[in-house]
C-alpha cells in the first residue's frame, strides 16, 4: 500500500494572486494532508517528500508485522512438532498397553471380500423426445362468416350478380376445405414418419444397451465368482485352523503378527515355526535396532536468535528407552499369540529377538539374537500385563538377555529355529559317509552315535577344540567329550546323542544334566533326530545345556559338507515291521 497523491490544484486571491494546494492520503496510515504553497514545483516536492516518509514507515511497520507473524508461527510449529514428538515417544513406551484393548483373533468374516462389483450397472438412456402430432389449424364451417356472399342493391336486382357472388364464396370454401384436409394428411404423415425415426432411435439405444449390460453382466459375474472363490479359500484356512493342521497355524499367526500395529519405522519381520506334538510355537523376531528409535522430545523457539532448536533424548534416556521397547515387544508378541489362539493350539511360546545392526567397532553388518523367552501359556495368562514391569516380568519368566539390551551381546537361543520341513521327509545327496537312502532315524544305533561324534570333531576343531570319543554304550552315558580352547566360552562338555522316533522326554535332560555336574563339565549338548518337549525345554532354561533337534542336525550336517534325511514316519514303520519279526 502506498501514499495516493492528487492533482495540482490552482487557486487564485481576490486581486488574481495565483496559490496552489495537493492532498495526499495514506489509507494503512489513515494519513491526509492538504500542502498549499505559492509555487506548484515546491509544493510537489513537499509532497513527495511526504509520501517517502509514510510509505518507509508503512514498511517498517510491515516488516514488524512480517516478523511478528514469522516469530507467532515458528512457535506455533515448535508446539505442534512437539506435541508430535511426545506422542510418538508416548507410543513408544506403551507398545504393551497398546495391544491389551485389542481383540488378536483373527476375525475371519472379516477377511473376506463382500464388496460389490465397483462398476455401476449401465442404465437405459433415451436421449430422443417422444415426438408429439402437430396441431391443424381449425376446419373451415360452411356457417362462417367469410363463406357467407355479400349482396349489393345491384346484386340483389340482377340474379346474375348474385349467382357470381354465391359461387364465389362456394369456391372459396371448397378450396380452405381441401387446404385444411391436406394440412391434416400432411400432419398425419410428419408425424409417422418422426415416431419412425424415434423408434429407431429407441431401437438402436436399446440394442446399445443390451450390449452393456451383457458385458456388465459377464463381468460382475466373474467378480463374483473370484470372490466366492477367494472366500472359499479363506473358509478351508479357517477350517483347516480349526482342524489343527501345523502349516495353516504358522500361516494363522503370521497373519496375527503382521495386524500387529507398529511404527513404520520398526523392521517387523519375523519367522514362525511349529511342532504339533509338542505343541511350542517358536518365533524369530526380529527386533528394531537402537538407530531406529527417533530421540526428539521437544522443539523450542528461540526468540533471539529467531530460530528453531531441537532438543533430544540424552543417551541415558534413549538406551532406558530402547531397552523398555524390546521387554515391551517381547510380552506384546507372546500375548498377541496366546490370545489369538483361540484352538489351544499353542501350549509353549519360545521368542527369540533379533537385532540387525551395525557394529561400531568393525564396521559389519551383526545380526545378534539379543534375548530369548520360552513361556508356558497357563504361566503367562496368570499375568496381568496392564500392571507389570515388562523388564521384571521378562526375568521372573526366566528370559534370557543381557542385562544392558542396547549392548546388542548376543545370547544363545533358548530353542533354534528348525532349518527343514517339520516332517523331515526331504531327501538329500549324502557325501562319503551317507548313502542317499539312509534315514538318520532308521541308522542303527551305534553308527548314528558315531556320525555325531564326527560331526563334533569337524565342529569344534575348527576353533582349535579337540573331541575325545568314548566307547558307544547305548545306554544314556557320555557318548563324547569336547575340550574348548576359548577361555570365555569353553571349557569340557560332554555330548549325549539320541536316535529317536519320539519325543525326548524331560528324564533324559535331567540325565545329561547330572552327568555335566558329575563330570564337571561347563556344557552339556544333547542331540537327536526328534525333538523336545516343553517339560525339556523348560528344564533346560537358565542352565548350561543346549538341545539340538533333528533340524538342528540337518543343519550341522549340511555345514559341513554333508547331507541327509531325516523320515519319522518311515522309521517307525521300520521299528514295527522289525518288532513283528
Amino acid at each position: 500500500m502506498r501514499t495516493r497523491i492528487g492533482d495540482v490544484e490552482t487557486k487564485y486571491s481576490v486581486r488574481g494572486i495565483p496559490s496552489y494546494q495537493i492532498e495526499l492520503w495514506h489509507d494503512g496510515l489513515k494519513k491526509h494532508r492538504l500542502i498549499k504553497g505559492g509555487d506548484s514545483t515546491i509544493i510537489r516536492r513537499k509532497a513527495d517528500l511526504q509520501s517517502n516518509e509514510w510509505d518507509e514507515k508503512w514498511n517498517q511497520m510491515q516488516t514488524k508485522e512480517t516478523t511478528r507473524l514469522s516469530r507467532e508461527t515458528k512457535k506455533q510449529t515448535g508446539v505442534r512438532l512437539t506435541e508430535e514428538a511426545q506422542k510418538e515417544l508416548d507410543r513408544l513406551s506403551n507398545i504393551l498397553l497398546h495391544t491389551l484393548d485389542i481383540n488378536d483373533a483373527i476375525n475371519w468374516e472379516a477377511l473376506k471380500d463382500s464388496t460389490q462389483y465397483p462398476e455401476p450397472k449401465p442404465k437405459r438412456i433415451t436421449q430422443e423426445v417422444k415426438p408429439t402430432k402437430r396441431k391443424a389449424t381449425e376446419e373451415p364451417k360452411r356457417n362462417q362468416q367469410k363463406y357467407q356472399p355479400k349482396f349489393g342493391i345491384l346484386d340483389k336486382i340482377f340474379a346474375s350478380r348474385r349467382e357470381k357472388i354465391e359461387n364465389a364464396c362456394n369456391n372459396l370454401f371448397i378450396s380452405d376445405h381441401e387446404a385444411w384436409k391436406q394440412e391434416i394428411l400432411n400432419i398425419e404423415i410428419d408425424h409417422a414418419a418422426a415416431v419412425k425415426d424415434y423408434e429407431e432411435a429407441l431401437q438402436m439405444e436399446e440394442r446399445a444397451y443390451q450390449r452393456e449390460l451383457r458385458k456388465w453382466e459377464g463381468l460382475n459375474t466373474d467378480y463374483i465368482k473370484k470372490q466366492i472363490s477367494a472366500n472359499a479359500v479363506i473358509d478351508k484356512m479357517r477350517e483347516d485352523y480349526v482342524s489343527g493342521i501345523p502349516e495353516i497355524i504358522i500361516e494363522y499367526c503370521d497373519m496375527v503378527l503382521s495386524a500387529s500395529d507398529y511404527p513404520d519405522y520398526f523392521p517387523k519381520e519375523f519367522a514362525i515355526d511349529y511342532n504339533n506334538e509338542t505343541k511350542i510355537l517358536l518365533v524369530d523376531y526380529t527386533m528394531p535396532a537402537p538407530e531406529h528409535i527417533p530421540t526428539l522430545k521437544e522443539v523450542k523457539y528461540i526468540q533471539a536468535r529467531d530460530e528453531l532448536v531441537e532438543q533430544h533424548l540424552s543417551q541415558t534416556q534413549l538406551l532406558k528407552l530402547y531397552d523398555d521397547i524390546l521387554y515391551n515387544i517381547v510380552l506384546r508378541t507372546v500375548h498377541e499369540l496366546f490370545e489369538s489362539d483361540v484352538i489351544n493350539a499353542i501350549d509353549t511360546v519360545v521368542f527369540n529377538g533379533w537385532v540387525k545392526s551395525l557394529d561400531r567397532s568393525t564396521g559389519k553388518d551383526i545380526n545378534p539374537c539379543v534375548m530369548s523367552l520360552q513361556v508356558r501359556r497357563n504361566e503367562f495368562l496368570a499375568i496381568n500385563l496392564a500392571n507389570v514391569d515388562p523388564k521384571a516380568c521378562f526375568k521372573s519368566l526366566k528370559g534370557v538377555g543381557s542385562s544392558k539390551l542396547h549392548s546388542l551381546a548376543a545370547v544363545p537361543p533358548i530353542m533354534q529355529m528348525r532349518r527343514e520341513d517339520g516332517r523331515f521327509v526331504s531327501a538329500y545327496e549324502v557325501a562319503n559317509t551317507l548313502d542317499p537312502s539312509i534315514n538318520l532315524a532308521a541308522m542303527d544305533w551305534e553308527d548314528f552315535e558315531h556320525l555325531i561324534r564326527e560331526i563334533f570333531e569337524k565342529e569344534f576343531s575348527v576353533n582349535g577344540g579337540e573331541v575325545k570319543v568314548t566307547q558307544a554304550s547305548r545306554d544314556g552315558g557320555v557318548d563324547a567329550v569336547a575340550f574348548d580352547p576359548d577361555p570365555i566360552r569353553g571349557g569340557k562338555i560332554v555330548i549325549q546323542a539320541k536316535r529317536y522316533t519320539n519325543t525326548v522326554g524331560v528324564g533324559a535332560v535331567r540325565d545329561l544334566y547330572g552327568t555335566v555336574m558329575n563330570e564337571g563339565a561347563n556344557k552339556g549338548i544333547l542331540v537327536t533326530t526328534s525333538d523336545y518337549g516343553p517339560d525339556s525345554y523348560e528344564f533346560a532354561k537358565g542352565k548350561p545345556m543346549i538341545l539340538l533337534n533333528g533340524a538342528n542336525l540337518l543343519h550341522m550336517l549340511e555345514k559341513h559338507g554333508h547331507k541327509a534325511k531325516i523320515d519319522i514316519p518311515e522309521a517307525r514303520k521300520l521299528a514295527m515291521s522289525q518288532a513283528a519279526l
